[in-house]
């Protein structure tokens, strides 16, 4: 740890860098190696910022000292081994609020990011990381990140219907039979603006897994390979994060309304 000129611990100016210190600190207070004015200085300079506020974890929000956050992370686990528990605890906690400030902090990628973390599958958000942290380095890994993206949540949305898929279908048959499980198939509607919408929605996830097999990383191209450049990579990235989006938040509507009627 560095000390200013008045014999404080030194914070980070760039709010990213900022979190990733109060993380660690965090990790640390959960033995003992760790500063406790560090972990105030890091968390007033979070808290006064409120995208960066409203996504530290509540047990950052709720406590304003190293023995409050002790006290809280010793209720996710205690005993023999148990740091590797509360240290894994805190990684995971931090994810939404790193995955916002890596990205730019911009409120389209706050918005999904927010919407994935909700829904209860490690692996779509770790490919929608991912893609977020490959747009500008790596457009081809991001473009690929983003079809797996939605072909991980076509794969969830099937299985937790209590339905199968199966490992030979391809990308379009996978978001097809997932879509009619949550009734957006073109087919299933009668209004034509519907069927519209829904038919470039369904134009859009095939198109995102025909860039992937054109540009991505996840096969190789030979010489019609198509050179993505960032901007392609960042429009393929935020169309799928709008599109994996718009697919759990319908299945959580499905949800509701089945409760309604069980009811």
């Amino acid at each position: 740890m560095t000390y200013n000129e008045f014999n404080g611990p030194e914070i980070p100016d760039d709010p990213f860098d900022c979190a990733v210190l109060l993380k660690n600190n965090i990790i640390g207070l959960t033995t003992s190696g760790a500063s406790e004015a560090e972990y105030k200085l890091t968390r007033t300079r979070l808290m006064a910022h409120p995208e960066c506020k409203r996504r530290l974890p509540e047990f950052v929000r709720y406590s304003n000292d190293a023995a409050s956050v002790k006290s809280s992370l010793s209720r996710v686990a205690s005993g023999s081994g148990s740091w590797a528990i509360r240290a894994s605890h805190v990684a995971d906690a931090f994810v939404p609020l790193l995955t916002f400030l890596e990205s730019g902090g911009g409120v389209a990628d706050a918005t999904i990011t927010d919407g994935l973390c909700a829904y209860d599958a490690p692996a779509v958000q770790a490919f929608w990381v991912k893609a977020l942290e490959r747009r500008k380095t790596d457009p081809e890994g991001a473009v690929t990140a983003a079809s797996t993206l939605i072909e991980e949540i076509c794969k969830h949305i099937i299985e937790d219907s209590g339905a199968n898929w199966e490992k030979n279908w391809k990308f379009p048959k996978l978001y097809s039979e997932a879509a009619k499980i949550l009734k957006l198939s073109p087919s299933q509607h009668q209004e034509e603006v519907f069927r519209t919408i829904l038919g470039n929605c369904q134009s859009v996830v095939q198109s995102i897994g025909s860039l992937r097999n054109k540009g991505g990383d996840a096969h190789a191209g030979g010489r019609s390979r198509v050179p993505f450049k960032p901007r392609h990579a960042a429009l393929t990235v935020n169309l799928a994060g709008s599109m994996a989006l718009f697919l759990i938040e319908t299945w959580h509507a499905r949800l509701e309304e089945q409760q309604i009627v069980d009811q």
